[in-house]
């Protein structure tokens, strides 16, 4: 992981409102109506929230209908593991600027 990927990563959980979000999510899939109540924020915010958790990989979602047609978009978490400490930042500054004298 180079210094880019391990900064969009760590900026994906630098947010009490993202790591609410994973905390409710991480014992069930909740659908965003759901999700939106529990921690009492509008719709549109939480699936700005849940756009940068998704890309850095910490959640996923998928679609769901209900018995009656209705489709819901159901967010779980993504079980992760990640060990940061100096090696890891410097791992990560010289393969940057290994990628980056390469280039």
């Amino acid at each position: 992981m180079n210094a880019e990927q391990l900064s969009t990563w760590l900026a994906a959980i630098a947010s009490p409102q993202r790591m609410r979000i994973l905390a409710n999510i991480v014992d069930e899939p909740l659908h965003v109506s759901e999700l939106a109540r529990r921690v009492q924020m509008s719709r549109a915010l939480l699936y700005m929230h849940l756009a940068k958790l998704e890309e850095a990989g910490f959640v996923t979602g998928h679609h769901e209908l209900t018995s009656d047609g209705k489709a819901l978009k159901l967010f779980q978490a993504v079980p992760f593991a990640k060990n940061l400490d100096l090696a890891t930042l410097v791992a990560a500054a010289e393969l940057t600027t290994t990628t980056t004298e390469s280039e």
